[in-house]
Formats: C-alpha cells, structure tokens, sequence
C-alpha cells in the first residue's frame, strides 16, 4: 500500500483515518486555517468552508478502504474506495500538500455521477 514515507503522508495518513472514523474535530487538526481545496464542485478556501465540504459526507459514509497512499517531505496521495449510504462504491483520492504537519492544500476528486444517479433515483421515489 505504501511505497514511500515521509512526514506528509504521516499527517494525510492520520487525517484520512480520523475522518473516515467519523471524527471531525480530529480531523480538522491536520487542516491549515488557511487550506485551498480544489474539488469537483470549485475552489474551497479556509478551513470553515472545508469543513462544511467534508463534514455532510462524513456524516453518510459507511466504511473506507485504502487502495493506496504515497509520500514524502511535502506531498501525499491518498486513493480509497468508499462505501456511503447512497452510493455503495465511491472512489475518490486526495493529492495535498503539507506544511508543518497541517495541510494547507488539498487537490481532491471523486466521480460525482453515482451520487447524482442516487440523488435522481430518490428524488423519483418522493
């Protein structure tokens, strides 16, 4: 799973299992005040607007399964596969930078599709 390490994958690490453990608050240890996120949906600054992105999903996901991370003084890449109540597979990776054991950008992706097919779905059963 991992071929390098250094101290940014050390802190994407932590990040990762503190928010796919449903923690949050810990979680947002390893987010700079001052993060830049680019994601699917746009551009996310500071560490308040990222918490909103990221905490509704926390608050859906089932479990999380590593697929791969790398790293070294600066950058990590995180790729796992997630199950949520919606969507049963939904992939996603995280490419961030890391300074001073906190992250103060994030590039993150995630295929919207199955998420907008689940949305329509319900949407058509109300």
């Amino acid at each position: 799973m991992t071929d390098r390490t250094g101290p940014a994958l050390a802190t994407a690490l932590a990040y990762h299992e503190a928010w796919t453990g449903g923690d949050l608050d810990r979680a947002m240890t390893y987010i700079a005040d001052d993060i830049v996120c680019d994601a699917p949906a746009g551009r996310i600054e500071g560490a308040a607007a990222y918490r909103d992105f990221i905490g509704p999903f926390t608050g859906i996901l089932v479990r999380a399964e590593m697929i791969a991370a790398f790293g070294d003084e600066e950058t990590a890449l995180v790729m796992y596969d997630t199950e949520t109540i919606p969507v049963r597979n939904a992939p996603g990776a995280e490419c961030v930078t890391v300074k001073d054991g906190r992250i103060i950008r994030s590039r993150f992706l995630f295929d919207r599709a199955p998420f907008q097919t689940a949305a329509e779905a319900a949407a058509e059963i109300s």
